[in-house]
């Protein structure tokens, strides 16, 4: 079931063909925007919807292809579902090339369209959810102090408590405590825990 903020975004010069895709896709209860250029979709403001763009290839002025391009710089990064009813090879390579979900040349089935949709929409869910986990997992790395920062480095290398402590020149029950607090403040309930957000958060062992 898709979130009540899952938006399908159509950017098609047609006004008939707009109509025709706004209709079927809030047939199926999905929220739709439409524009009749890409200029137009670009200035519209948007937060973290999930969602997806029913793009055509052929626009005024600066094209699906291009806004493809301009998405990718502006790291807007809703799956693309390529429409054109002028498809050809290597359109639809360098479409897919650059990331697009999916290229349908009109006329296409509505079923077919659907589908396209719902796994654009799955996908950029799944996309989103690891991106919020990611985000909190780094303000969690952001609250460890310098010290913790330098003992989970350690920890998450194999060392143990003593080992530790030898390296910063301390004693053994301090690294303990400072342990402690970097569990406690990154949520990890094992060391196996720990070791998997080190890899996530891209920190280099030593």
């Amino acid at each position: 079931m898709p979130k009540p903020d899952t938006i399908v975004f159509i950017v098609d010069d047609d006004v008939s063909v707009r109509e025709a895709l706004e209709g079927l896709i809030r047939s199926v209860g999905l929220r739709v925007e439409s524009f009749a250029s890409a200029e137009e979709f670009l200035v519209r403001r948007r937060g973290d919807e999930s969602g997806c763009v029913v793009l055509d290839v052929r626009l005024p002025n600066l094209n699906g292809l291009d806004l493809q391009k301009r998405m990718a710089k502006l790291n807007l990064d809703l799956p693309i579902i390529f429409i054109t009813g002028h498809g050809d090879v290597p359109t639809s390579v360098q479409a897919m090339k650059a990331g697009a979900l999916d290229f349908l040349t009109k006329p296409f089935a509505d079923q077919d369209l659907l589908d396209a949709i719902r796994h654009a929409i799955e996908r950029h869910c799944v996309a989103l959810q690891h991106r919020k986990g990611l985000r909190e997992l780094r303000e969690r790395y952001e609250s460890l102090t310098p010290r913790e920062r330098e003992v989970m480095s350690w920890v998450v290398a194999g060392l143990l408590n003593k080992q530790v402590a030898g390296e910063l020149g301390t004693s053994e029950i301090t690294i303990k405590i400072h342990r402690g607090h970097v569990m406690h403040k990154m949520r990890a309930a094992s060391l196996a825990d720990l070791v998997r957000m080190s890899a996530r958060l891209g920190i280099c062992t030593r």
